[in-house]
């Protein structure tokens, strides 16, 4: 047993020269960070504790199935698929190094892929819940200002920076329609429907008592310039706990929200991601789940072979 630890720690040691070499090019040649380089450094030591236990010691003779069962053991070990994936993507790394050191000719790892994340499914507001903390009267020019941005949140599914980068010439309130400038320089022209219309009208008859001289933009703060991404967050806790909101809120589950919403209506897919300026549909495909989970508790509570003997038993009223 000794005799095989020995040969384990000269393996360890021989795969951990190449390591500390890649690590000495990560700091001083390319430059990284120190954090990038600490993360480096975990992941290639995980991955040699590995492959010594299994007696390799070169990392010539490092094959593909062996990278599969390193991230094999780490996984059974716990890791998360985002640190396997991270995982992955050092050792392949450092093979590209190796490669350009002329110390490898190959790389393992290149096709090797973690597993994949589990899709979180967005968070959204119950519609009822939406609308009993919209269908206020705001209180003063504040409450107008933010009445209004929750409103355009909602009425047309836009992102938080899309929302703070509207300009007042960005609407177009008698045809019902905002210009906004998406991701990747994307402009796209969405919907304005009644309520937010209303409520944009109100702010938009106080928006100069806060907005300074020349100031294009539609939100404004109380200094006069463009509301910030990090005020607009801070504006919407504090409306949802004022107004009662059961649940945490933030400019991205109303967004979630009226995609939602608007697929439960409509079943129109490719519309709806018009409408959230996704470049992919793919991307808007996670809201088709959202949408079965939303079907799947109508069976549940109405089909009447869905439940089991004991809750229809439960409810018989005999």
């Amino acid at each position: 047993m000794a005799a095989a630890q020995d040969v384990d720690t000269a393996k360890r040691e021989t795969l951990d020269r190449s390591i500390t070499d890649y690590l000495d090019h990560l700091t001083h040649i390319r430059r990284a960070s120190s954090h990038t380089v600490a993360g480096y450094a975990r992941d290639l030591a995980a991955a040699a504790d590995v492959l010594a236990g299994r007696g390799i010691g070169d990392w010539n003779r490092v094959t593909p199935a062996d990278m599969r069962e390193l991230l094999a053991a780490r996984h059974r070990g716990g890791a998360k698929p985002t640190s396997l994936a991270r995982l992955a993507s050092a050792v392949r790394s450092f093979y590209v190094w190796r490669m350009r050191q002329g110390l490898s000719e190959s790389n393992p790892a290149a096709d090797v892929r973690a597993p994949k994340k589990p899709a979180r499914l967005p968070e959204t507001i119950d519609v009822d819940d939406l609308a009993a903390m919209l269908d206020v009267v705001p209180a003063d020019t504040l409450e107008m200002r933010d009445h209004a941005l929750l409103e355009m949140f909602y009425t047309a599914g836009i992102r938080l920076a899309e929302a703070v980068g509207l300009d007042v010439t960005d609407l177009d309130l008698a045809a019902g329609e905002a210009r906004v400038l998406g991701k990747g320089n994307r402009q796209r022209t969405v919907p304005v429907g009644s309520r937010a219309t209303a409520a944009l009208e109100r702010w938009l008859a106080e928006r100069s008592n806060l907005a300074a001289p020349g100031e294009t933009a539609l939100f404004v703060s109380q200094r006069g310039t463009r509301l910030s991404r990090s005020s607009v967050a801070a504006r919407m806790e504090r409306w949802a706990i004022s107004h009662g909101l059961p649940v945490h809120l933030h400019p991205h589950k109303l967004r979630h929200s009226f995609a939602t919403h608007m697929l439960e209506s409509s079943a129109d897919l490719r519309a709806v991601q018009e409408l959230l300026g996704h470049a992919n549909i793919s991307t808007t495909q996670i809201y088709t789940h959202l949408d079965f989970s939303h079907l799947a508790r109508v069976y549940d509570a109405a089909h009447p072979r869905a439940r089991s003997e004991a809750e229809s038993e439960s409810e018989d009223p005999r």
